[in-house]
This record gives structure tokens, sequence and C-alpha cells, in this order.
């Protein structure tokens, strides 16, 4: 009998050390670098976000009545889907923006208890509707052609009204992109209006090169007249002759019917 109950004292003090070495090894983790912890309370008074940011390192809690969350600090980049939002006079454009952010230092608790998501779920939604509200309002207050005439002005106006939003919200936006794609008949006539440009600008270049070509012709005809027009006052009878002696090979030419020395050249 004493055996009996010897033991069953053994497997219960057993059963005990084997469930609080299991409750030991459940109730304490270590937070990332990189990351912020989060003590919450499942149950009692007090259940909620605590007031205290747990920074890295090894943290001790009762899995039974608390839990850690762990929320990253370092930047993350998101590539959201690709939406529509209507400009001013009703154009339709297309967005498809991207957002580099991070958490706040310390802003993990108030996000955790406003939310009671985690960061990946935030960003899908939360963060989401934030960067889509942005680009809507700012939309909103330009004219397709202020958009197209400004269009880093408009961007800079989005970051601007993004990064105020999510700071609000215990996000800082690091950067963004918008991936703004124009309306097709926008893109038509864009492209019809280069053209034209290109084709002008192909036409002033023939009309000048046709010009420094007539130019060119006009010089050349006037150095030749002038020429001419020198060799006519210089070419005298006298300086023939003395050309023609100079380059005599002694032999007697012969002009008409009877030998003559020199040809009459006037």
């Amino acid at each position: 009998m004493n055996n009996a109950r010897q033991l069953l004292t053994w497997s219960l003090s057993f059963i005990l050390i084997l469930v609080f070495s299991i409750t030991a090894m459940k109730s304490c983790t270590r937070i990332d670098a990189g990351h912020e912890g989060i003590l919450v309370k499942l149950y009692g008074t007090d259940k909620g976000v605590q007031d205290v940011n747990l920074v890295t390192g090894r943290v001790w809690y009762n899995p039974f009545t608390e839990e850690v969350f762990q929320f990253p600090t370092f930047v993350q980049t998101v590539d959201y889907p690709a939406f529509t939002v209507n400009a001013k006079d009703g154009s339709v454009f297309t967005v498809d923006p991207t957002i580099s952010f991070r958490v706040s230092p310390g802003e993990s608790p108030r996000i955790f208890s406003k939310y009671r998501k985690d960061i990946e779920l935030i960003t899908k939604t939360t963060l989401f509707n934030y960067t889509r509200d942005a680009f809507r309002i700012q939309f909103n207050l330009y004219t397709t052609d202020s958009i197209i005439s400004n269009r880093q002005t408009f961007e800079d106006k989005v970051q601007i009204a993004l990064d105020k939003a999510l700071r609000k919200e215990g996000f800082e936006l690091e950067q963004m992109t918008s991936g703004l794609q124009y309306p097709d008949e926008i893109v038509r006539a864009v492209n019809l209006k280069n053209r034209a440009v290109q084709q002008a600008l192909q036409v002033e270049n023939e009309l000048k090169v046709a010009e420094a070509q007539a130019r060119k012709k006009i010089v050349e005809a006037e150095a030749e007249a002038r020429a001419n027009e020198l060799r006519q006052r210089t070419l005298t009878p006298l300086l023939i002759q003395q050309q023609f002696i100079e380059k005599w090979d002694g032999k007697t030419p012969l002009y008409g019917n009877s030998p003559t020395f020199f040809k009459n050249v006037q």
C-alpha cells in the first residue's frame, strides 16, 4: 500500500515537474533584432496591450494568460495591386503603387492595440486603404493637363499626404513610387503630338539643309563670276603673246592659209 502511494506521489511529482518544465520553456521567448516585442494580456481586467515596449532580448511571460507578439521595425517594401482613380475633369488614371515604410520606434503597442492584427495583415488592408485614399484625394484636385504637366509635383504631394496619414497611425513612409499610367486617349494624343513635332523638326532641318546648299551655290557662283571678271581684266593681248612665247616649242604655228606667228586675239 505504501509502495503504491509512493509510486503515485512520484508519478504526480514527475508530471508536475514535466508540466512546469514545458510551461517554463514556453514562457520565455527572444525578441529578434530589428523587432519590437509587445506583451498582450489575454484575460482579466488588464486585458489588452501593456504600456510597455519590450526591446530585443529575452522576455519571460505567463503563456496561460499572456502572449508576446513581434513587430518588425526595419524598412519593408510592398507592391500593391493596381487601381483606378478619377482626375478632377473625369479622366481615369491607373495607379500601380509601391511603398517602403517602417513602424515608428515605440509605436508597436499602440498599433496592435488599435487594430488587433499582425503587421502583414495591417499592411495588406489598412496601409493599402491609406495609400489609395491619398491618391484619390490628390487626383480630385488636379485636372488631366495639370497632372501630365506637373507630374513630379503631383506625386510629391501624394507622398507628403500619405506620410502624414501614416505617421498618425505609428508608421513612417520611406519611399513611394506611383506607377502612374495615363488614359489610353491621352497616350494616343501625346504620341500624335510627338509625331507631329518630329515631322516638323524634320521638315525644318530639311529646309535648313536646302538653304545652306543654295547659299553655297550662290557663293560658288559669285566667286566664279568674280574670278572670270578678274581674268578678263588682266588677260591683255600683250600678256597672251608673252605666255605664248614662254610656252612656244620653236615651231611656227599656222593660222589660216599663210604662216602667221601671232594670232589676232582681239
